[in-house]
């Protein structure tokens, strides 16, 4: 496999896919549980569990899905770009019919939602876990295998800010036609990028088996470190909402702002964060990332109605330490790959599992959470302090408590691992 460096025309055309990627990902992990409960009037145990649900089936079909894109691969690239393609149109049909159901009531709501999700996680998924496979396969050292996931994570941030800013602008409805044009731009983008070949090591190598990357002792604990730091993330991910209505008070003109900023501040701190690489090296730069986003929830647990000002400071910090969140874990699992002398041939399956656990992660948060804040007594807009007081625990308390065993674990395979290097 060639490993020249990519030049930066090469870079973007080969992340510009992550961009509408992104764009779907916020109103579906962040916008949508809010957007039912308050628009719609469903209640969140019944949301969550829908939400579970899709969720779990959705990551349990990407390592089958890593793994049949890796069969596609070994005949050519252009077979895995059709595939994703398909996926995109998949994705594209779900998004716009979930945020214009054609019924407003519930059960008939939930029933709808549950199918269109799974529609919309099954195209996502093929186009995600294409694109991150052919990312790892363009291998490279440390620094070039940040630049590739800085590259793409900076341009799905870009995606988010998009996606923050246009339900205020277009609407939510508007955004399925914008979503296609999106994806439509970075397929072909993508379809002109360098293309991957498989390394001559892989060669003759038996097709990828759906547990060969579980058989690979240095990928379970780093799996295992990408899961606790994801559950960590998702959480305020799926709470941020309900937290700056309720727990802030802060009123509608605002929200943009915050979502703004912690996007802004993750895209901008990329650069910086892979500077640190080069000196640091992956993991240890991802340490501190974790350490930032702890001191930036304990700040927030102590924020009370009107805290608007300090909730902006908060997005802003959190937002920095998202930017290793985002450009590091993939580029050192890019490492454990070629460790193992998989390059080339397994990444989908590599990647199949990842998607898997990231998903799980939102699963947990949206089935777990939601259904725990209602048996403490909040619900959206209710705001006595016993409520609020849950709400905080939850947002700031539980990620800073799942992040510090997260970098416990991330600092004992550092010691003993060293793949990043």
């Amino acid at each position: 496999m060639s490993e020249a460096a990519l030049t930066r025309s090469e870079l973007a055309r080969y992340g510009l896919l992550g961009l509408p990627l992104a764009f779907v990902a916020l109103p579906l992990y962040i916008v949508l549980p809010n957007h039912y409960a308050r628009a719609f009037g469903v209640p969140l145990a019944a949301l969550g569990t829908v939400l579970l649900l899709t969720r779990l089936l959705d990551a349990l079909t990407d390592p089958w899905i890593g793994r049949w894109i890796d069969q596609w691969q070994e005949r050519s690239s252009a077979a895995v770009l059709r595939i994703a393609g398909a996926g995109a149109m998949l994705l594209a049909l779900g998004f716009a019919a979930l945020f214009a159901p054609p019924m407003r009531t519930h059960p008939a709501l939930l029933v709808w939602a549950a199918v269109m999700l799974a529609i919309t996680y099954l195209g996502y998924s093929a186009v995600s876990v294409v694109h991150q496979a052919w990312g790892a396969r363009l291998g490279g050292d440390q620094v070039q295998r940040s630049r590739i996931t800085g590259t793409r994570e900076a341009l799905a941030l870009l995606g988010v800010l998009v996606a923050a800013a246009a339900p205020t602008f277009i609407g939510l409805p508007a955004m399925a036609v914008l979503l296609a044009m999106l994806l439509l731009t970075a397929w072909i983008a993508l379809a002109s990028s360098r293309r991957p070949v498989a390394s001559a090591t892989t060669q003759g190598v038996p097709t990828t088996t759906l547990l060969l990357p579980l058989r690979n002792p240095v990928f379970r604990r780093l799996l295992g470190v990408f899961v606790v730091n994801g559950i960590a993330s998702a959480v305020p991910a799926t709470l941020v909402l309900f937290f700056v209505q309720d727990r802030l008070q802060a009123p509608a003109a605002l929200q943009p702002a915050f979502l703004g900023l912690y996007f802004l501040c993750a895209a901008v701190s990329v650069p910086a964060w892979l500077a640190v690489v080069r000196r640091i090296g992956l993991s240890r730069t991802w340490l501190v990332g974790m350490g930032v986003a702890v001191v930036a929830f304990a700040f927030a647990f102590a924020l009370r109605a009107g805290d608007h000002v300090a909730f902006l400071v908060v997005c802003a910090v959190s937002g920095l330490a998202l930017g290793t969140d985002l450009a590091l874990p993939s580029a050192l699992l890019a490492g454990v790959i070629g460790a193992a002398g998989h390059r080339g041939r397994h990444e989908g399956a590599y990647f199949g599992w990842w998607n898997l656990a990231a998903k799980l992660n939102l699963a947990l948060a949206a089935g777990l959470v939601l259904p725990a804040l209602q048996l403490a007594g909040y619900a959206p807009g209710r705001r006595d302090e016993q409520a609020l007081a849950a709400l905080s625990l939850a947002y700031c308390a539980l990620p800073c408590a799942l992040k510090l065993v997260a970098a416990a674990a991330l600092q004992r395979f550092v010691t003993t691992q060293g793949v990043d290097a």
